[in-house]
């Protein structure tokens, strides 16, 4: 598990570089843009890159077990529905970024802060599409067990991205607007490196046929994945990204705004640990699924539930150990650093929820099963946590401390089912019910078992 685990956390880690470098130079430009390119990314996350991501996320059950059955032809096919299903989602939500100024007003938001976001949204539209091909064509790779060409691909496109933006704040001063474009050629770059070379390599040949129009008729089996991985994603994304606009309600809402995308920052990187793992279990438990070895994919899924265990007190050891001086990496501003100081512990507490949460949903995503971990979603952060931070947060006045409260009761209560939902998993089940996802595929394209 761990070859594919630690080139995809690796892979993690520098795609959080970029998104920190880009907060870094956001921050050298004033508080005032921090805080609105902070309110910026927390509405993109909601309104797009959520539903990208989540809607990608479709395709992971479907590619990992045809691999472990190899049905190669059902990969390839998987990858450009998807592909076109994501291009399509990306108009309305280009439009709605075109348009967002007087909307983040209409939530009372700051006048100025809103325009700012919606300059830096504005000119992220190009990024947004970028998307579209990287998540998927990142899935399409790992999912076979390509994952090297990845964590190489992110490294180099991770110095391009820093060079170019102290080339552009430095020389050319374009401020937040070419901050947000620098993003779109990065992923740009990326996207020309993978291309590139799965091309001249030849892997993950057997998988693709060329491009057909024909294939977009796969896009019910993806919607049917998607729809609830999407639901799943937008749960946990649009609660942190809803704290944002909460943020903007308080009295300090420049400073409670701006501390929580510095906060952002730090649970963005300690994600990547247990995602990196969640993403292992995709494709481990996914491929073992669809070789019909039920054995092997229960014994991966409490494999990676015993490493997120240990990942969960590396990472709250390092948000209590850090909360002094990580603010320092992205201001100097006394009171923001006095808001991490006081909140950043309370974060810490809540990896211990977030890690195995995190990991066992890659074993409901890759036993095609996204519509449970779409109710553990709702149940877990709009019915207890959303609840519990906003009381905490305003009727017991609590500030900032008391939306990561609720946070932590979140997580605490997503991770206990998700443990629940893989000690009463069967995995004999869970192997015929691939078997019979693969076939209704391949049938519905004239395959024959």
């Amino acid at each position: 598990m761990y070859i594919i685990a630690l080139p995809t956390l690796m892979t993690g880690l520098f795609n959080y570089g970029k998104a920190a470098i880009s907060m870094y130079f956001l921050g050298k430009l004033g508080k005032d843009t921090l805080a609105g390119g902070s309110l910026a990314i927390g509405v993109a996350n909601i309104t797009g890159y959520s539903i990208i991501f989540g809607l990608a996320k479709g395709m992971e059950g479907i590619t990992s077990q045809a691999t472990g059955a190899r049905k190669w032809n059902v990969v390839g096919e998987t990858l450009q529905c998807t592909i076109m299903v994501l291009i399509l989602t990306c108009i309305p939500i280009s439009l709605l970024w075109l348009i967002i100024e007087p909307i983040l007003v209409l939530f009372r938001q700051d006048p100025s802060m809103s325009y700012i976001a919606a300059t830096y949204l504005a000119f992220s539209i190009p990024d947004l599409l970028c998307q579209c091909l990287i998540c998927p064509l990142k899935i399409f790779m790992r999912t076979q067990g390509v994952t090297l060409p990845l964590m190489y691909g992110a490294g180099l496109t991770l110095l391009i991205h820093a060079f170019t933006n102290c080339v552009v704040f430095h020389t050319y001063g374009l401020g937040i607007q070419g901050i947000a474009l620098i993003g779109a050629f990065t992923n740009l770059n990326l996207i020309l490196v993978l291309v590139l070379y799965l091309w001249f390599s030849g892997a993950c040949s057997q998988t693709w046929q060329g491009w057909s129009w024909q294939n977009f008729n796969h896009w019910r089996s993806i919607i049917d994945q998607g729809g609830p991985s999407c639901f799943s994603v937008c749960s946990e994304w649009w609660w942190y990204e809803f704290l944002v606009l909460v943020s903007g309600g308080l009295a300090n809402a420049a400073d409670a705004v701006a501390s929580y995308g510095i906060i952002i920052q730090a649970t963005s990187l300690m994600y990547n640990f247990p995602n990196a793992l969640s993403l292992a279990v995709i494709t481990r438990v996914g491929n073992e699924l669809g070789a019909n070895r039920p054995d092997k994919a229960k014994t991966s899924a409490f494999t990676a539930l015993l490493c997120s265990f240990i990942t969960a007190f590396v990472a709250m050891s390092w948000m209590m150990t850090m909360s002094d001086v990580w603010g320092q990496v992205f201001t100097q501003d006394e009171e923001v650093l006095s808001l991490l100081a006081k909140t950043l512990p309370i974060v810490g507490l809540c990896e211990l929820g977030n890690c195995p949460q995190t990991t066992l949903c890659g074993m409901l995503t890759a036993s095609a099963r996204p519509l449970l971990g779409a109710h553990i979603y709702f149940l877990s952060f709009y019915a207890v946590g959303l609840p519990v931070s906003l009381m905490l947060c305003f009727c017991l006045e609590f500030g900032l401390s008391g939306l990561f409260f609720g946070l932590l009761i979140a997580q605490t209560v997503c991770a206990t089912c998700m443990i629940i939902a893989l000690a009463q998993t069967d995995w004999e089940d869970e192997a015929f019910n691939a078997r019979l996802l693969l076939s209704g595929i391949g049938q519905r394209y004239g395959e024959s078992d």
